[in-house]
């Protein structure tokens, strides 16, 4: 029990910063939909997805070598650890020098000429990441879970911060609002018809800061190239860029293809940049579960490799899993029904119009958790050629099945898409992970689990009542008495230490 209560211990610290960052990073959802129009918003929308992209590119694969090399030999970590930080910071100089070198005919393929400065921005925030993505693993490898929260919470506050000074305090101090006294400085540096660039401007100064906060991490490293002692981690890290690529058309095709495949006027009176934007912030909602699989990820991955060798690890494996799916569907629950209350998050009611797709999306993201766990067993094996395998295939029926469902069903057919890929995907994985590492994973009970919950949600769909609080009152009923049922049937296992 000892291990499972270190996991859930790293799990709270990093689910805490991730969710209290999250939660005020959330808050410029609002703001961004109240001082933004929609099309305005999918700007900020598509332009993020390109960076989700090129962050698995920057990164490709070195991330989790780290991990699974520094775990074989603790005493060669050092070693790991300036190899795979040198090889990402002279690769992150050729690709964002790429990026500026032509960021006049990308912008003009994106169709947003004279924003050069997003590219230009965007190639100096890729590379921070980048650099910063070992130094953070470090963090995780060594159990220095409240470093790399703060270095987290920071980031995410900054950027907020930022973002209000340069959306909302420099035009109220050149209005003569506020601090008037400092209309000529403002008046020096800040161009009002800038607008959402400042979104791009003020997540590269919050990700600047970030070299300060990890300094203590950084100023070990020593810049070092061998290829020979480097060639292994490669071998071991290219299946798994492939399959980060794969993963990256699998959650964010969508925002490309709503703004291009999309039919004109299928929303009445929206584009498709404002259909885009709409999609973009009720997709945030799936935040929630995010999150979850994010702390998760932070927590489970140095803890997986760390156990990998003890011969308990396949029921200690299956009970973290369960675990997860348990959590996973109170999170589903809690906030599928209660979507009415949320969409207020939303200033402007253009916005509303997709709050449905929200449990599709956020039961997808349950079963992309599920996957994360039951793909432990191909990294444990030095099998990663089937993560590109699998997530390769995922990505080819995401581009097929939005081809097929958008212009038919719009970002509803968007939000199916990505429910069944991660499914399929999820299933697959298991069904090869149980011949090459088998784990007694309780299938039945976690897919009834999931099925109670979806069923709960059908049934809060009844729940109407003229008053206010009585219906969150019944809500509040339902979801306390699914979590003392849980708590009722899994705690002597748990407890017992059976899987």
């Amino acid at each position: 029990m000892s291990g499972l209560k270190k996991l859930a211990g790293d799990t709270i610290i990093y689910g805490a910063s991730s969710i209290l960052g999250r939660l005020l990073n959330y808050l410029l959802v609002p703001y961004y939909t109240y001082v933004f129009a929609t099309g305005e918003y999918g700007v900020v929308t598509e332009i993020y997805a390109y960076a989700a992209f090129f962050n698995v590119l920057y990164i490709y694969g070195l991330e989790t070598a780290y991990f699974r090399f520094a775990t074989l030999n603790k005493e060669e970590e050092p070693r790991i650890f300036n190899l795979t930080t040198s090889c990402i910071l002279l690769s992150s100089i050729l690709f964002s020098g790429a990026l500026i070198l032509f960021a006049t005919p990308i912008v003009a393929y994106l169709q947003y000429p004279g924003k050069e400065n997003f590219v230009i921005w965007f190639a100096f925030i890729l590379a921070i990441d980048a650099v910063l993505a070992i130094p953070f693993a470090k963090l995780r490898l060594e159990g220095k879970s409240k470093q790399f929260a703060i270095a987290k919470f920071a980031n995410i506050g900054l950027n907020i911060g930022f973002n209000l000074f340069f959306l909302s305090l420099c035009p109220a101090i050149l209005r003569g609002d506020v601090f008037t006294f400092l209309k000529p400085y403002v008046h020096s540096f800040y161009d009002a018809s800038l607008g959402v660039d400042y979104v791009f401007l003020s997540n590269l100064l919050a990700n600047a800061a970030l070299i300060f906060l990890l300094w203590s991490v950084l100023r070990k490293l020593k810049i070092t190239f061998q290829w020979g002692k480097l060639k292994p981690l490669l071998i071991y890290a290219y299946p798994i860029l492939f399959a980060g690529l794969a993963w990256v058309t699998n959650e964010m095709l969508s925002r490309w293809a709503l703004r291009f495949w999309l039919p004109d006027n299928f929303y009445p009176g929206m584009t498709s940049e404002e259909a885009l934007g709409v999609f973009g912030a009720v997709y945030k909602f799936s935040v929630f579960m995010t999150l979850a699989v994010q702390a998760f990820r932070y927590a489970a991955e140095p803890f997986f490799f760390s156990r990998a060798a003890d011969k308990n690890s396949p029921q200690l494996f299956s009970k973290v899993s369960h675990g997860f799916i348990l959590f996973g569907c109170i999170i589903l629950l809690a906030v599928s029904i209660n979507l009415d209350v949320l969409e207020h998050i939303l200033r402007r009611p253009e916005y509303r119009t997709g709050m449905h797709v929200v449990p599709i999306l956020l039961l997808a993201n349950l079963f992309l958790g599920i996957y994360y766990n039951v793909s432990i067993w191909y990294k444990l094996t030095d099998k990663t050629h089937f993560s590109t395998w699998i997530a390769g295939g995922g990505a080819l029926l995401t581009i097929v099945l939005n081809y097929i469902l958008i212009p038919i069903a719009g970002f509803e057919g968007s939000s199916w898409v990505t429910l069944i890929v991660y499914f399929l995907m999820a299933v697959v994985c298991y069904a090869f992970g149980q011949r090459h590492y088998p784990i007694p994973y309780p299938v039945l009970k976690d897919l009834t689990y999931i099925a109670v919950t979806i069923l709960l949600i059908y049934v809060s769909t009844l729940i109407s009542t003229s008053s206010f609080w009585l219906t969150m009152l019944l809500r509040l009923a339902l979801i306390g008495i699914f979590c003392g049922s849980i708590y009722l049937l899994e705690r002597k296992q748990f407890l017992s230490g059976k899987a």
